[in-house]
Formats: structure tokens, C-alpha cells, sequence
């Protein structure tokens, strides 16, 4: 699965993608921004406060409590400003 990180995310955690094996417990959005924080330094700083991460499974922004299923792409984004 491919997963693509866009502003301070991408910049916290060091890289704008990567391709991952997701394990078999990691069903929802919430599991996969749990599961990344159990990566490392950069992963836990960038989701500390995973409440305020936007996902978007193929381009459609979701819930976190959406199944992830067989997608292909997951985005994530801090939160969005206007101005």
C-alpha cells in the first residue's frame, strides 16, 4: 500500500511516500496512524496528536474510523488553514 504524506507530516517524518505491508490487525484509519506511531522517533513526533491528521483513502477524504479495505493509496494531512 502506498502511503503519501503532504506538509509538516511529510516534513516530520522525512519523506513525502513510501510503500508499506500493512500487519493483519490494522484494519481502520485509527489502526494505521496507531500502527505508524509504533515506527519510530519521527513517526511518533509527526502523529503525536493523530486526532488532527486528515486521511484520504484514493483521493477521498475519510473518517477515522474507515475501514481501509483493499486501498490502493492513503494520504495524510495536517489540518487545513484558509486565508
Amino acid at each position: 500500500m502506498k502511503l503519501i504524506y503532504f506538509a509538516w507530516v511529510r516534513e516530520r517524518i522525512g519523506k513525502p511516500q513510501e510503500d508499506v505491508d500493512l500487519p493483519g490487525d490494522v484494519e481502520t484509519v485509527a489502526d494505521l496512524l496507531r500502527w505508524l506511531r509504533s515506527l519510530g522517533e519521527e513517526y511518533e513526533n509527526a502523529l503525536q496528536y493523530p486526532d488532527v491528521i486528515r486521511v484520504a483513502i484514493d483521493q477521498e477524504h475519510v473518517d477515522h474510523r474507515e475501514k481501509l479495505g483493499a486501498a490502493r493509496e492513503i494520504a495524510l494531512f495536517p489540518p487545513m488553514t484558509g486565508g
